[in-house]
Protein backbone atom coordinates (compact mmCIF):
# COMPACT_ATOMS: atom_id res chain seq x y z
CA UNK A 1 0.00 0.00 0.00
CA UNK A 2 1.50 3.16 -1.35
CA UNK A 3 0.57 6.17 1.01
CA UNK A 4 1.21 9.72 -0.05
CA UNK A 5 0.43 13.59 1.01
CA UNK A 6 0.45 14.74 -2.91
CA UNK A 7 -2.64 14.54 -4.52
CA UNK A 8 -1.13 11.95 -7.33
CA UNK A 9 1.69 10.02 -7.71
CA UNK A 10 4.52 10.13 -10.84
CA UNK A 11 4.57 7.52 -13.06
CA UNK A 12 1.66 5.98 -11.29
CA UNK A 13 -1.78 7.01 -13.24
CA UNK A 14 -4.57 6.53 -10.65
CA UNK A 15 -7.57 3.93 -12.58
CA UNK A 16 -9.94 4.66 -10.01
CA UNK A 17 -11.03 6.60 -7.15
CA UNK A 18 -12.79 4.93 -4.60
CA UNK A 19 -13.22 7.48 -2.31
CA UNK A 20 -12.35 9.01 0.95
CA UNK A 21 -10.78 7.20 4.07
CA UNK A 22 -10.30 8.24 7.56
CA UNK A 23 -8.66 7.04 11.13
CA UNK A 24 -7.82 8.27 14.25
CA UNK A 25 -5.59 7.47 17.22
CA UNK A 26 -5.50 8.54 20.75
CA UNK A 27 -2.97 8.16 23.21
CA UNK A 28 -2.66 9.14 26.69
CA UNK A 29 0.24 11.00 27.85
CA UNK A 30 1.03 9.18 31.75
CA UNK A 31 1.66 11.70 34.83
CA UNK A 32 5.15 10.79 34.65
CA UNK A 33 5.48 11.81 30.79
CA UNK A 34 3.83 15.11 32.04
CA UNK A 35 6.12 15.47 35.32
CA UNK A 36 9.22 15.08 32.48
CA UNK A 37 7.64 17.14 30.35
CA UNK A 38 7.00 20.00 33.19
CA UNK A 39 10.99 19.80 33.15
CA UNK A 40 11.73 20.18 30.35
CA UNK A 41 9.33 23.09 29.66
CA UNK A 42 11.20 24.44 32.25
CA UNK A 43 14.61 23.84 31.96
CA UNK A 44 14.30 23.86 27.66
CA UNK A 45 15.11 21.16 25.21
CA UNK A 46 12.75 18.49 23.70
CA UNK A 47 10.56 16.55 25.47
CA UNK A 48 11.24 13.03 23.34
CA UNK A 49 8.32 11.35 25.59
CA UNK A 50 5.82 13.10 24.35
CA UNK A 51 7.41 13.10 20.94
CA UNK A 52 7.58 8.92 20.96
CA UNK A 53 3.44 9.11 21.71
CA UNK A 54 2.89 11.44 19.07
CA UNK A 55 5.19 9.48 16.64
CA UNK A 56 3.28 5.99 18.22
CA UNK A 57 -0.31 7.68 17.70
CA UNK A 58 0.63 8.74 14.06
CA UNK A 59 2.03 5.24 13.14
CA UNK A 60 -1.30 3.57 14.71
CA UNK A 61 -3.60 6.16 12.28
CA UNK A 62 -1.41 5.95 9.08
CA UNK A 63 -1.25 1.87 9.60
CA UNK A 64 -5.51 2.20 10.48
CA UNK A 65 -5.89 4.36 7.00
CA UNK A 66 -3.80 1.43 5.13
CA UNK A 67 -6.55 -1.24 6.28
CA UNK A 68 -9.48 0.77 5.56
CA UNK A 69 -8.19 1.78 2.33
CA UNK A 70 -7.53 -2.22 1.56
CA UNK A 71 -10.85 -2.89 2.44
CA UNK A 72 -12.34 -0.51 -0.21
CA UNK A 73 -9.83 -2.41 -2.50
CA UNK A 74 -7.40 0.57 -2.66
CA UNK A 75 -3.76 0.09 -3.43
CA UNK A 76 -2.43 3.19 -2.95
CA UNK A 77 -3.50 6.57 -0.63
CA UNK A 78 -3.56 9.90 -1.85
CA UNK A 79 -3.51 13.18 -0.45
CA UNK A 80 -3.01 12.15 3.28
CA UNK A 81 -3.28 14.94 5.92
CA UNK A 82 -2.60 14.64 9.49
CA UNK A 83 -3.68 16.69 12.11
CA UNK A 84 -3.16 16.68 16.02
CA UNK A 85 -4.84 17.68 18.44
CA UNK A 86 -5.20 17.22 23.00
CA UNK A 87 -8.47 16.18 23.96
CA UNK A 88 -9.70 15.00 27.23
CA UNK A 89 -10.46 16.77 30.54
CA UNK A 90 -7.55 18.34 30.92
CA UNK A 91 -6.38 17.63 27.91
CA UNK A 92 -4.25 14.52 28.37
CA UNK A 93 -4.68 12.64 25.36
CA UNK A 94 -3.45 13.06 22.21
CA UNK A 95 -5.17 12.26 19.16
CA UNK A 96 -4.12 11.75 15.85
CA UNK A 97 -6.89 12.25 12.65
CA UNK A 98 -5.14 10.98 9.17
CA UNK A 99 -7.34 11.33 6.14
CA UNK A 100 -6.74 11.09 2.53
CA UNK A 101 -8.87 9.44 -1.06
CA UNK A 102 -8.53 5.71 -1.05
CA UNK A 103 -7.68 4.90 -4.86
CA UNK A 104 -6.19 2.14 -7.26
CA UNK A 105 -2.88 2.75 -9.26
Amino acid sequence: MLLTTTPNIEGRPIQKYLGIVTSEAIIGANFFKDIKATLTDIFGGRSTSYEKVLMEAKDHALEELKQRAAAMGANAVVGIDLDYETVGGAGGMLMVTASGTAVVI
